[in-house]
């Protein structure tokens, strides 16, 4: 957190807060506070100039006598609710990316694309005033909105972070000298076309997480890395978040959750000139680009059950069509 953010963080709401309002249905709003301004409802408003001056976590009640809880929004509710050029990376795996990234203060992070800006405020609160955040992104609209959020949230253009407008692959060698970037995030459709940048870039030892929306990304990702010969073996996860019901004895979790969104993949970048150590297991066959319409069961490691076991199990169904 920078000096400029921990003062808006703190202290009485001030024109030009954020405010986070919430209904007795759980319901919220977030507002921006201007002197003379209303927040309206169908149900009634609320007088900005009532909030300006009130202690964070204060209450206050509408003109119809509905009462709201004001206090500031946290990170993780300011990304749901910003605008949005590109979907963005939900809370749960923000979190995991920085712990599981070892993101860290003073450290070099390269991330690529930028999106709406919801990782890159992530990374930026980790590396610090002191780090350096290089995002690179494609479209030039997602680069001016991922900006903007990330003014309106800093209160001001974090001083670590830097916003290109181009392909990372293209981008990356004049931006960094090679063997000096710590970390590397890859939010992109195809992350395996940019190892070969991103190896040359990262220190040894530096990580590299991979953020992909599909199974089939993450095959092709993981056999990219194992084939390119600099990386270290790679671990692959999702992560998910239920959240519960919490009313009297019913203590039960809630009917909607936020299930998949993304796998994460990381690789550490091994010393120039290491091989990576031979597996002791054996190895699945890996992704071929060109024949990737002839998958099979056993590719995807299911076991797949012989003709005569399938036979005999139509035959035990019994009015069921028998097989040949």
């Amino acid at each position: 957190m920078t000096a400029i953010e921990a003062d808006l963080r703190r202290g009485n709401f001030r024109i030009g807060d954020r405010v986070q309002l919430t209904d007795p249905k759980g319901r919220m709003h977030t507002i921006t506070l201007e002197a003379g301004k209303e927040f309206h409802t169908h149900r009634g408003f609320i007088r900005h100039d009532d909030l300006i001056g009130a202690p964070d976590g204060s209450t206050l009640t509408n003109t119809v006598g509905i009462e709201y809880l004001a206090i500031r929004p946290l990170l993780a509710d300011y990304v749901m609710s910003m605008p949005r050029g590109a979907a963005v990376v939900y809370p749960k795996d923000a979190g995991q990316i920085v712990m599981m990234g070892d993101i860290f203060p003073g450290a070099v992070v390269v991330e690529a694309g930028v999106g709406s800006g919801a990782l890159s405020m992530s990374l930026l609160r980790a590396v610090g005033e002191s780090g350096r955040v290089l995002s690179f992104e494609r479209r030039t609209d997602f680069a001016t909105i991922a900006q903007a959020n990330a003014r309106a949230f800093f209160g001001s253009d974090h001083p670590a972070w830097t916003v290109t407008v181009g392909d990372l692959v293209e981008s990356l060698p004049a931006a960094v000298e090679p063997g000096t970037v710590d970390r590397v995030v890859l939010d992109m459709l195809a992350p395996w076309e940019c190892l070969d940048a991103v190896g040359d870039a990262l220190i040894p030892g530096g990580l590299l997480i991979c953020y992909v929306a599909t199974a089939t990304q993450l095959s092709r990702v993981a056999e990219a890395m194992r084939d390119h010969g600099g990386f270290t073996e790679p671990h692959a996860w999702e992560s998910m978040v239920r959240d519960w019901h919490l009313e009297g004895l019913a203590v039960r979790p809630v009917h909607r959750m936020h299930g998949h969104t993304g796998f994460l993949i990381t690789t550490r970048r091994l010393a120039p000139g290491v091989t990576p150590p031979l597996r002791k297991r054996r190895p699945g066959r890996g992704y071929d680009a060109d024949a990737a319409e002839e998958w099979t069961a056993e590719d995807l490691g299911e076991r797949v059950p012989s003709d005569k076991r399938v036979r005999r199990t139509a035959r035990s169904i019994g009015d069921g069509p028998r097989l040949p």
